[in-house]
């Protein structure tokens, strides 16, 4: 049977392979990627803790994580656009130029 620690294992998992894709890789789409599965993997802890706990005070946080997470890469996908017609690459070392 599939117990609470076997989904923190994976929440663990995903959030290491999230952070390890943020540290190490230059695309800033990869990075936004990244992002993405490291707050996935925290709304699975979150599901898992409100399942075991026998309640739906986890579930309702994921719904507005849910949200904000829309809207991250809403935002985020216009600013690699936008930043992708000046400079016409989306490699984080191309864009130290962009300061000033």
């Amino acid at each position: 049977m599939i117990g609470l620690p076997h989904y923190l294992m994976l929440s663990v998992v995903l959030f290491c392979i999230g952070a390890f894709g943020v540290l190490i890789r230059r695309n800033l789409l990869i990075i936004l990627m990244s992002v993405e599965l490291m707050l996935s993997a925290g709304n699975i802890a979150l599901v898992a803790f409100s399942s075991f706990h026998g309640t739906l005070d986890g579930q309702v946080i994921v719904l507005f994580s849910f949200v904000v997470a829309a809207c991250e890469v809403a935002v985020g996908l216009g600013i690699i656009i936008a930043a992708f017609r000046i400079r016409a690459s989306v490699e984080v070392t191309e864009w130290h130029r962009l300061k000033g």
